[in-house]
């Protein structure tokens, strides 16, 4: 890790030794919230944030995100866990419990298009991206002299359509099962099922149009033909569903008659790399709950 970068993550962790986020979802009902704020209580968690959200309380869905502080949390969290299971239970909860001070590790895949990774790395060493950029996959070479001056290892794995089915297994390898999120930025390659399943809702991509209008090739060409007056971007996670999947972020600019395919590009890029760098950061920070194809982001 680049040193600047190191100290900046250092730096924005320390304060948080002792605190954790807990994620739940679960069917509507009533004492949820008193049921999980009774229970941190006992175990001596002094909550600090603590937002929550209902489909419909008459039979619909229940989300919560709270940040809690616990004195030695490190020792405290493998017991505290144990014994949430019986509330859990009780509600029929989905539900995690994350530490703070564990960094997520990234595997961010790319191509030739330079600008999101560019993005994600910079927020990474300016200390913004409170994680752990693990690795780049890159069916190109182009960006490795750039990823390794950072200190990042770079994974050279070439896509052809003969050899896709060996070209994914080799990524598997590579990102092993300790990569906590992958990040397609502007990686050109259609995602298999297979390797999705291996990471359900952990794969998030950035889609060069405002979803779900323009998709598939040549967005900006199909934007100019049509005389669009805004533009946008879609962050979402990858699922079977070709850019179909849970939409986590969205953005867009106004534009007229004057802008053409390249700047249409250029205004698309900016977008592109904001968008995307704001799902990662709400993916690492735990602020994102799946629920079908939809998502609820507490920001």
């Amino acid at each position: 890790m680049d040193i600047h970068a190191k100290k900046a993550n250092e730096a924005l962790s320390e304060p948080y030794q002792d605190r954790a986020r807990m994620l739940i979802s679960c069917p509507d009902g009533p004492g949820i919230v008193a049921a999980v704020s009774h229970f941190l209580h006992q175990h001596g968690a002094n909550i600090v944030q603590s937002d929550q959200y209902t489909m419909d309380p008459s039979g619909g869905m229940f989300f919560m995100r709270v940040e809690f502080d616990l004195v030695q949390l490190e020792r405290k969290l493998p017991e505290l866990k144990e014994q949430f299971t019986g509330v859990a239970n009780r509600f029929s909860m989905e539900w995690q419990i994350n530490s703070v001070s564990r960094k997520k590790k990234l595997a961010i895949f790319v191509s030739k298009e330079d600008h999101c990774l560019v993005e994600l790395i910079w927020q990474w060493q300016a200390g913004d991206l409170d994680a752990d950029i693990a690795m780049v996959v890159s069916n190109h070479p182009d960006m490795k002299e750039y990823v390794e001056s950072f200190g990042i290892p770079y994974h050279l794995i070439p896509v052809t359509a003969t050899t896709k089915q060996q070209a994914e297994k080799m990524q598997l390898e590579a990102v092993g099962n300790d990569i906590d999120v992958i990040i397609l930025a502007r990686y050109m390659q259609i995602i298999s099922p297979t390797f999705i399943e291996h990471y359900r809702n952990r794969i998030i991509n950035i889609h060069h149009s405002f979803l779900p209008a323009f998709v598939g090739g040549k967005p900006y060409a199909q934007a100019y033909q049509r005389g669009v007056k805004i533009i946008g971007a879609t962050a979402h996670y990858v699922t079977e569903e070709l850019d179909g999947g849970p939409i986590i972020e969205q953005d867009v600019q106004r534009v007229s008659h004057r802008d053409d395919v390249t700047e249409l590009k250029r205004i698309g890029r900016t977008i592109e790399r904001v968008v995307l760098a704001r799902a990662v950061k709400w993916h690492i920070e735990d602020r994102i709950l799946v629920h079908e194809n939809k998502t609820v982001v507490f920001n």
